[in-house]
């Protein structure tokens, strides 16, 4: 026996509340049914293949199962979630052979207490919640040290299971007796326990953000099977918790080094510890800052009812599967609607007088074209890109506005207060591990969507010239501070721009009338103008409709079909890739 477990017995203290917590939970793993059938039997047996690790529990299923331990596992999550682990170890050992050193981990889905970022205190700090933002910065993954192994390297004994806490952490004495070693330790690699890590950043939605305020941004953590499963540009939901970790960028810098560098020496020349596992860091031990430690990733935009998928494995009988009858009777039924064309754009734009041809135009760069790839491997877009040219007050940006709030995936930005690195990505340091890392743009963020760009016309021409290859394409080439690396754009640009002096000018052609290069121009499919002419009875259909829209707003507004509808109908209609066949091309 080791001299170290002989000296050392450990009075570890009991959590009375965990341990019920477990017995309760297993007993609700092997006891909750569905369809006279144990629900969590199937996924769990998927656990025992070396890839999986983690379970996705229902919250509303133990709810259901018992009151008492919903309620603790809301409101004690933290303190709890190690023992639900350890219950899935036990009931997965259960039903197979598993290797002794392998971890299980639990993620819920379906939580109630869902909360916005600024909503974030200290008092929701180990609770179980879900807040929702837009995804702004990913990291690459990382293995992160959970448990420890460490040999002391005066006396060679092995120190185990050295619990880590978000930072490196040895032990803080060697378990020998005869020995007082306190900081030459070498870790064991091949014996400690390494799980995938991955920070991201998330940022408020325009649509949760109070008036005159900046959006505010929280760090998540993901760990294990939770990792890559939330993109730049996604707007997500994230169920976990809050949790306070060493702020180590903080801890860095130039001012607090030199304000802490003075190591205070205590008895017998050992250095006084503050907080365990964090005396290297000398007395900056209480710099600490908020980070949400979350253990499930779900998109909080479904299109209609389900999980939202990638689009990478969206095909049209996905989609019908997760529509309901009365949903996919709709769709059939505007199949068939033989003015369908003119009833989706008045139900589109209901707000905005004329502008027919306009609104035709956006309802086809909804609709998309098809991609396709030549015999050599060149690949053609599939999506369209729109300008629209006019004079002041005709109703642009009201498009763009439209197409944002109607659009799943879109990103509006103004020409004028957008650089050439906040239109495509940009390379930022992180502040923790100095590394490089890509932080997503507009056109990186519209992926798979629409980007709306207001005062195209005032944009510097080096920052036009950024967006070139993304409009064409359709990809984003970054070769920066050692990072390489082609990012996906395939997003149509919708574009709104003034002419030159403010006023089109009839006799002058349309290249003379924007300041825009030819280079640019060439990538638009389609240009509409709009002039503002000095015509009575438009002005007055004009200003009858802006009156009935202010006095009546809902009567006024008349809608064929619902948004809902319509986007279900264009997700469904995405999916065929039409082709001309030889009777149409002999016409």
């Amino acid at each position: 026996m080791d001299v170290a477990e002989q000296a050392v017995v450990t009075n570890q203290v009991k959590d009375q509340i965990g341990e019920r917590c477990q017995k309760l939970f297993q007993d609700f793993l092997e006891e909750f049914q569905l369809d006279d059938q144990q629900k969590y039997l199937s996924e769990v047996q998927e656990l025992i293949r070396p890839e999986r690790n983690t379970l996705t529990v229902s919250y509303e299923d133990v709810e259901k199962f018992n009151q008492q331990l919903a309620v603790t596992i809301l409101e004690e999550y933290y303190r709890v979630y190690p023992y639900l682990c350890r219950a899935v170890r036990n009931y997965a050992k259960d039903w197979g052979q598993i290797p002794p050193a392998k971890e299980f981990y639990v993620s819920f889905t379906d939580v109630p207490t869902r909360l916005k970022v600024r909503e974030l205190t200290t008092a929701k700090i180990g609770t179980l919640l879900k807040i929702t933002g837009q995804v702004v910065r990913t990291h690459p993954v990382h293995p992160e040290l959970v448990s420890g192994t460490f040999m002391c390297l005066d006396c060679r004994t092995i120190i185990k299971d050295v619990e880590q806490q978000f930072k490196y952490t040895q032990p803080s004495i060697c378990r020998n007796p005869v020995c007082n070693n306190r900081s030459r330790f070498m870790l064991d690699v091949n014996k400690s326990k390494f799980v995938d890590f991955q920070k991201v950043r998330i940022q408020e939605t325009q649509a949760e953000l109070p008036r005159g305020s900046i959006p505010r941004s929280v760090e998540i953590v993901l760990r294990a099977e939770a990792v890559e499963t939330a993109q730049a540009g996604d707007k997500s939901d994230f169920t976990g918790t809050l949790i306070v970790i060493p702020d180590v960028a903080t801890m860095a810098s130039p001012g607090a080094r030199a304000e802490t560098s003075s190591r205070v020496k205590g008895a017998s020349g050992y250095d006084t510890e503050g907080v365990r596992g964090l005396k290297a860091l000398g007395v900056r031990d209480l710099t600490y800052k908020m980070a949400f430690l979350a253990c499930n990733v779900s998109s909080s935009n479904p299109r209609f009812g389900g999980r939202d998928m990638r689009d990478e494995e969206m095909t049209a009988e996905t989609i019908k599967k997760q529509m309901t009858d009365e949903e996919w009777q709709k769709v059939y039924e505007m199949s068939l609607d033989k003015s369908l064309y003119t009833n989706l754009c008045t139900s589109l734009f209901p707000t905005i007088h004329g502008s027919d041809e306009i609104k035709r135009g956006i309802l086809l760069m909804l609709f998309g074209g098809v991609p396709k790839k030549t015999l050599e491997g060149t690949s053609l877009r599939g999506d369209v890109n729109i300008c629209i040219v006019g004079d002041p007050s005709t109703a642009k940006s009201q498009f763009l506005k439209q197409v944002e709030e109607f659009s799943p995936r879109a990103v509006y930005t103004s020409g004028k207060a957008s650089s050439a690195a906040g239109l495509t990505a940009a390379v930022v340091k992180d502040e923790e591990s100095y590394e490089f890392v890509i932080e997503a743009g507009a056109l990186m963020l519209a992926d798979n969507g629409v980007c709306c760009i207001d005062e195209f016309d005032k944009m510097d021409p080096k920052d036009q010239v950024a967006i070139h290859e993304a409009m064409e394409q359709q990809t984003i080439s970054i070769t920066k501070a050692g990072v390489k690396a082609t990012l996906n754009a395939r997003t149509s640009v919708l574009a709104a721009a003034n002419p030159i002096g403010s006023r089109y000018d009839r006799s002058k052609s349309l290249k003379q009338n924007i300041s825009l290069t030819a280079p640019i121009m060439s990538r638009f499919d389609l240009f509409f103008i709009l002039v503002d002419e000095c015509n009575e009875v438009v002005d007055y259909a004009i200003a009858r409709r802006i009156v009935d829209l202010h006095s009546r707003l809902d009567e006024s507004v008349e809608r064929v079909y619902s948004v809902e509808d319509i986007t279900r109908y264009i997700m469904f209609a995405r999916q065929f890739k039409p082709k001309v066949c030889l009777l149409i091309l002999n016409l």
